[in-house]
């Protein structure tokens, strides 16, 4: 009978290895990837690398969550940020403790890059996410290392009776020595590369899956902390988060084989330098929408007073899905249709909508695009 054995089995755990010459070109294109984004997000102007700053952090956090199947309120989520940012949203609707904990979580991460990782810190971070000391229905342990009092910690799919252990992490009684000699490498191990410390970092905390829950979103507060160092900024203008959320299906297939294979992990490491590569360069999009969204309203801020407007145009400019309507209007702005109608033809008359060309019944509004 086969037995899994996994990579914190063998002897020589956690002394990974790497084939240097496989990833210094694409480390070094990386590397400049990042330095070109930086220089252009410099030159700016401190207002816009805010808007940016929240556009990606945003995101960010919305897609972290969802890698765990977590759906976030977009709205709070944002309005947390900004008011931390000092920035003015208007009308977004109040935040609920378990939003503000890890938006808190990734501004500690971030805008303290520079800063030691402890335990307590890790204990901070996890109190921050659950602050009910629940995990939807079920109580877990917070702020501290798991107790696997139910079993080993393991990550499984299949029906009830058929299940399929993909993974299997360390046992409990090892989490404090495992993560005495994590925390040591992570803050005292200067002569890495940042950005490959990052991608090791990643692969190391989510081995050991220290906390009962949490552990994925944790693993990546963490990576961006070393992604702000290998910037020097604390401010976020790309989201790794959001592009493995894309490819979360390769994620979890490279982690698994890497979990279940030998020290050398080159092919993590690649993995994981295409993916940040990928969320370098679609951020890209984020940066077009932020520049869009201030020529648009220092454009027509002066003409717009009304809430309701505000919030729908922040909407379509930041990339209504489907076809706005007057009921769509009303429903959204929780307004009567006569006010949405209003609302619609108060914008037509200053030229900030037009009638889309589109078919179907009902009416359809967007943008123009002089």
């Amino acid at each position: 009978m086969n037995i899994t054995k996994y990579i914190y089995q063998y002897e020589d755990w956690p002394n990974f290895i790497w084939d240097i010459k496989e990833i210094s070109n694409l480390l070094a294109e990386v590397r400049n990837q990042q330095g070109r984004l930086i220089g252009k997000m410099e030159s700016l102007g401190f207002n816009l690398q805010n808007e940016a700053y929240l556009e990606t952090l945003t995101i960010d956090i919305l897609k972290s969550n969802e890698i765990e199947g977590v759906v976030l309120n977009k709205e709070e989520v944002r309005s947390s940020i900004a008011r931390r940012l000092g920035i003015d949203v208007g009308g977004l609707p109040p935040i609920n403790r378990n939003i503000e904990g890890i938006v808190d979580m990734m501004f500690d991460a971030t805008k303290n890059f520079d800063k030691a990782l402890t335990k307590k810190r890790l204990f901070d971070w996890h109190y921050a996410m659950f602050p009910m000391g629940r995990s939807g229905m079920f109580e877990i342990v917070v702020g501290d290392w798991r107790k696997d009092l139910k079993g080993p910690m393991q990550v499984v799919s299949g029906a009830f009776g058929k299940e399929k252990v993909h993974y299997e992490a360390p046992p409990a009684k090892v989490m404090d020595s495992e993560m005495v000699i994590f925390l040591d490498w992570f803050n005292s191990k200067t002569d890495i590369d940042l950005v490959l410390k990052a991608s090791i970092a990643h692969l190391w905390f989510v081995t050991l899956h220290p906390f009962e829950d949490g552990n994925g979103r944790i693993t990546r507060a963490i990576t961006d902390m070393l992604l702000a160092r290998s910037d020097g900024l604390s401010q976020r203008f790309y989201s790794m988060s959001s592009q493995i959320q894309k490819e979360r299906k390769s994620y979890y297939s490279i982690l698994e084989k890497t979990q279940k294979g030998k020290l050398d992990i080159t092919e993590w490491i690649n993995w994981f330098l295409n993916i940040l590569q990928k969320a370098i360069t679609n951020s890209e999009d984020t940066l077009a929408l932020v520049i869009n969204k201030h020529k648009f309203w220092n454009t027509y801020g002066s003409e717009i007073k009304n809430e309701r407007q505000k919030k729908i145009l922040n909407i379509l400019l930041e990339g209504f899905a489907g076809n706005l309507t007057t009921s769509k209007w009303a429903n959204i702005s929780k307004c009567s249709q006569d006010t949405a109608l209003r609302d619609i033809q108060d914008l037509i008359d200053k030229g900030i909508l037009i009638k889309s060309n589109s078919g179907g019944r009902s009416t359809k509004y967007e943008l123009t695009t002089e």
